[in-house]
């Protein structure tokens, strides 16, 4: 009889994960399907299980928080929601001997939300032991006793661990942090018992932020949400070296923490800026809105642009240090990076140049942010409640969501709901439009797991034109600054870019510099620092899209295309077809491929 997993991640980035016999069906987050930016709650995702299977042997929860004492609780009953709901959908037992409150098929993994992390890069890597480093916003809530014995709440914040198939993940040191004030202290001993594992791990706890939180905390200084550092990434080559601008990390004896004058951490949430104690810094008066909101774009101001790259260069350089200190640690050199600060592409590129010369391995999780923790929770569990030593990477892929195959029918269906025209083309003659500066919006197969748009829920344009940056940031109604990225075909990636001894760069995880001569060629998608965020495609691993892309080759001399997700500012990627003509009905997207179809459709901007 099959066994049936499946994992939910809750908080910011919810999702679900659902495997079958240790291998993966799906996963998918939550705002994929409730089409609510950043969803948390992931319902619908527990809901589209049923699509696959009525019942589960375990539903896995990760978090950063109990399960039981934060979750809510089911009126009468007193089980928490997400027991709840999968009693209701009849996903796990609901008969009355069942202790709801001990549900004995509920297993709730909030107390190791890094090693989560760790777990899902671990297990997509292919290395057989690596050291996993894991930068992170706020991990597993923590209380400490320090001073006496008075407790403190503390957060995850980066951590190292040891890692070798089929199932170890040792912690080795921690940073953890909270709102002070209160001692700092350095423990070269502490217990591993809050995360299930025997002997103890090095350890730091002080009171100032992490290195995340003082990205987040720039983030904020700059207008934008915490959970957006992606904008502040794009806007930090805008800036430049500033002597105004204060250190934002410190030395603190044997090792760095943010400086507490510049930065002030307010966990949970996002820390800020302290803007009050620099003049430089202080918010213009005729930039100073209503409700905390900005009269004017303040990412125009030079302490903005210049705060964003010196919180850039600063954490990249504290994240590289880490690395290096892991390899030290364990002698092993293969390393896997995850965590919501993983998703830097500009930071990771940076990595690069000093791992080369000392002969690391990296592997970047592309799932890095909370929504993988589902898929490293679902893997980890398989190995701890089977005890199985076989272990089933998920590989390269990240064409990870829910299977559907639409007909001709949904298709006809579809665009008669939204008014839109649908038409047999050719991929000859798709890719002529797209020659002559249309945006095209391709969807084929199953969407991809994670952020970024990798070919199957895709916007394509014409890399050469000049205007195209500027144009469609306009249609995607996005900030002016924000770069976009290109797909290239695999074997033309190194006559393009510098890959610094990289092979490929299949999951856009890297902002690459051009080889000489190149920026000129495909201007819209080079960023204002000569850097372009790659994705490298072969035929095996998205024959569509590298056919694609090679028509456009053909048509052009051209092996790169530019590719943005398949959304407008603030949305989700679009998951469906009714999303996709959606999407175009309410956009100046002209015109939606259905490449697996070979149909062309045409929406009027309606705005419904």
């Amino acid at each position: 009889m099959a066994k049936w997993i499946a994992a939910i991640t809750r908080g910011h980035n919810g999702g679900v994960c659902l495997l079958k016999d240790g291998e993966i069906v799906f996963a998918v987050e939550e705002e994929r399907l409730s089409r609510q930016k950043y969803d948390g709650g992931p319902f619908a995702s527990m809901v589209k299980i049923l699509e696959y299977t009525d019942k589960i042997d375990y539903l896995v929860i990760a978090h950063t928080q109990p399960l039981k004492e934060t979750a809510g609780r089911v009126d009468f009953t007193g089980d928490d929601v997400y027991t709840g709901i999968a009693r209701k959908l009849g996903l796990i037992r609901q008969d009355i001997h069942i202790d709801v409150m001990n549900h004995p098929q509920v297993v709730d993994l909030a107390h190791i939300h890094h090693k989560l992390h760790a777990a899902c890069a671990f297990y997509r890597s292919g290395f057989e032991t690596a050291t996993a480093v894991v930068v992170d916003g706020a991990g597993t809530f923590l209380p400490v006793s320090m001073e006496a014995q008075q407790q403190h709440m503390v957060f995850e914040l980066e951590s190292i661990f040891e890692c070798q198939y089929p199932f170890e993940i040792k912690t080795l040191w921690k940073h953890l942090g909270g709102n002070g004030p209160f001692r700092n202290a350095y423990e070269p001993t502490m217990s591993s018992e809050k995360y299930d594992e025997a002997g103890t791990h090095e350890c730091i706890i002080d009171d100032g932020a992490g290195i995340t939180k003082v990205y987040e905390a720039v983030t904020n200084y700059c207008g934008f949400q915490a959970i957006e550092a992606g904008k502040t990434m794009g806007l930090s080559p805008y800036g430049k070296p500033n002597n105004d601008i204060p250190k934002l990390f410190i030395k603190e004896g044997n090792w760095v923490s943010a400086n507490r004058h510049a930065i002030i951490p307010t966990y949970p949430n996002s820390s800020l800026v302290n803007e009050s104690r620099y003049d430089y810094l202080k918010t213009p008066d005729d930039y100073q809105g209503e409700h905390g909101q900005f009269s004017k774009d303040v990412t125009k101001l030079e302490s903005r642009r210049d705060l964003a790259y010196a919180v850039q260069t600063e954490s990249q350089q504290q994240i590289l240090n880490i690395i290096l200190d892991a390899v030290k640690r364990t002698g092993n050199k293969n390393i896997v990076l995850s965590g919501g600060y993983a998703l830097n592409c500009v930071a990771n590129y940076f990595y690069l140049e000093e791992l080369n010369k000392q002969g690391i391995n990296l592997y970047v999780e592309p799932i890095s942010s909370d929504a993988g923790t589902a898929i490293g929770a679902a893997m980890f569990a398989w190995h701890q409640i089977t005890g199985s030593s076989d272990v089933k990477p998920f590989g390269e892929s990240l064409y990870l969501g829910p299977p559907k195959q639409y007909t001709k029918e949904d298709i006809d269906n579809t665009a008669e709901k939204y008014k839109a025209t649908v038409e047999k083309t050719t991929m000859e003659e798709v890719v002529k439009l797209m020659c002559e500066k249309n945006i095209v919006a391709l969807f084929q197969g199953r969407s991809e797991s994670g952020p970024r748009a990798l070919g199957n829920r895709s916007l394509t344009y014409d890399p050469t034109d000049p205007n195209g940056k500027d144009h469609v940031n306009k249609v995607k109604r996005r900030e002016y600054f924000r770069p976009f990225a290109g797909t290239i075909l695999a074997e033309h990636a190194h006559e393009w870019f510098d890959l610094r001894g990289m092979d490929d760069s299949p999951h856009m995880m890297y902002a690459v510099n051009c080889q000489p001569g190149i920026e000129e060629k495909i201007p819209s998608i080079i960023h204002v620092d000569g850097t372009c965020r790659i994705q490298t495609v072969t035929r095996e691993q998205n024959p569509l899209y590298y056919d694609y892309i090679n028509e456009f080759y053909k048509q052009t001399g051209v092996p790169i295309i530019f590719n943005t997700s398949f959304n407008l500012g603030g949305e989700p990627l679009v998951e469906t077809l009714d999303d996709a003509f959606r999407t175009l009905a309410n956009s100046d997207i002209e015109y939606l491929y259905i490449a697996e179809h070979e149909i062309l459709a045409k929406v009027e901007n309606v705005s419904v």
